[in-house]
């Protein structure tokens, strides 16, 4: 019984963690910060930030790969986040392999 109670109390504090993911923002950048890119923690794209200097026909190149590096960089810190919230709640049990929170 007392271990039903953990879970329920457990599956409470994921969903209010999933929850709190939805608001957060989190920042990748690339081409030192010549391009931007914002996620909330679920990983879902709010934003994007370029700068003018990449808004030229012959850098249109360098553009789509700074994009794909800020993305990447913004879903590695999302994903750090994640795993550091996750310790938090479950006191350092490890999560069943697989397991995706967003």
């Amino acid at each position: 019984m007392g271990l039903m109670k953990q879970a329920a109390q457990l599956q409470s504090k994921v969903q209010a963690l999933q929850a709190e993911l939805e608001q957060v923002e989190i920042e990748g950048t690339a081409g030192g910060g010549l391009l931007a890119v914002r996620l909330n923690g679920k990983g879902d794209l709010r934003g994007v930030s370029i700068d003018p200097s990449l808004l030229k026909p012959e850098e249109k190149e360098i553009l789509e790969d700074l994009l794909v590096a800020a993305h990447a960089d913004a879903r590695r810190k999302a994903e750090t986040m994640m795993q550091d919230k996750m310790k938090q709640l479950t006191g350092g049990l490890p999560l069943p392999p697989g397991l995706k929170l967003f």
